[in-house]
């Protein structure tokens, strides 16, 4: 049997609902939603969702309750242990520190607080292997926020925190506009994954390709340019593909017209993964049946984008 890795996967698009409503009460914090069972639904992504953004939306209500250092280590153990029962032997989780610092929290303790997390779960749950990623945020004045971020990054680089991330509104805040971070990124020698190709073309990928990384999330609309392709399997290119997301991303407008096959097929390091497991209804177990009943993947083939996955990890 090959590994079970989980490379991309959202901390705050990963909660448990009763959690946030418990977490709420706790803070008291005035949440738009009368019950735990609200709370859920307000968490998940409609079936009918039509953009990235409207997708984004879905992160407003639990960042509410993560802006105090033990709900950021609570949610964080959690996910370890939802992840470790469902058999997941190795999980890179990502976050956006500077979301979680309204309360005049620092990213450095936004981040300690998440390692706490993680470190109790894998104590608890021996079996699983956690990382945490360092989000950056696309956005229009947020270069100071996402230059702390990298700080923090490398001050905190080790057995947990392994790498740094730039995620949101792709097509609104292009890829380039992040190079001054991503200079810093290579000049402390951070590894890094970018979110490209999701909701912007091949170009955002080629730019996330000359900062130097060789993870990127999503990364689907390669399928639209050949030389690309190439160029992934040329580099050694690992795709951490999230297929129910995409959908509801609407990168593609039906889950059996996802290129993820078409991408394997043509030598593409592609894996598996969930991105948000409570917003779009999923985990990895669901994703790997998604791709058999309507992709027409072989156990075989799951089991190779798995070895990839387990190759590509940051923490080795």
């Amino acid at each position: 049997m090959s590994h079970i890795v989980e490379l991309h996967l959202h901390l705050d698009g990963s909660l448990r609902p009763e959690t946030v409503w418990e977490l709420a009460k706790e803070q008291g914090v005035e949440l738009p939603a009368k019950s735990a069972e609200e709370v859920k639904y307000m968490m998940e992504v409609p079936e009918d969702c039509k953009t990235l953004e409207e997708y984004l939306e879905r992160f407003d209500l639990p960042l509410l309750v993560l802006q105090k250092a033990d709900a950021i280590e609570r949610v964080t153990f959690e996910l370890v242990e939802d992840l470790a029962k469902e058999g997941v032997e190795y999980a890179e989780l990502r976050f956006a520190p500077q979301f979680s610092i309204k309360d005049g929290l620092t990213q450095d303790e936004v981040v300690e607080a998440a390692i706490r997390g993680a470190e109790r779960g894998m104590k608890l749950y021996p079996q699983i292997r956690v990382g945490l990623i360092l989000c950056c945020m696309r956005g229009a004045d947020n270069e100071e926020l996402n230059m702390q971020t990298v700080e923090t990054a490398k001050k905190y680089l080790g057995d947990v925190v392994c790498a740094v991330d730039i995620a949101g509104a792709e097509g609104l805040f292009p890829t380039e506009n992040f190079a001054p971070v991503f200079a810093k990124v290579r000049e402390y020698g951070v590894p890094m994954t970018l979110h490209a190709g999701e909701a912007a073309g091949p170009d955002s990928m080629k730019t996330a390709l000359s900062f130097g990384t060789k993870r990127i999330g999503h990364g689907v609309a390669a399928i639209n340019d050949p030389e690309l392709i190439k160029r992934l399997i040329d580099e050694n290119v690992t795709l951490e593909v999230c297929v129910t997301s995409n959908y509801h991303t609407k990168v593609v407008p039906a889950i059996n017209m996802h290129p993820i096959h078409k991408l394997l097929g043509a030598g593409v390091h592609v894996t598996v993964n969930s991105d948000n497991r409570t917003c779009s209804r999923t985990t990895l177990q669901k994703e790997k049946e998604v791709l058999k009943e309507e992709l027409g993947f072989t156990d075989e083939e799951i089991e190779k984008m798995q070895e990839y996955a387990w190759e590509a990890r940051f923490l080795k």
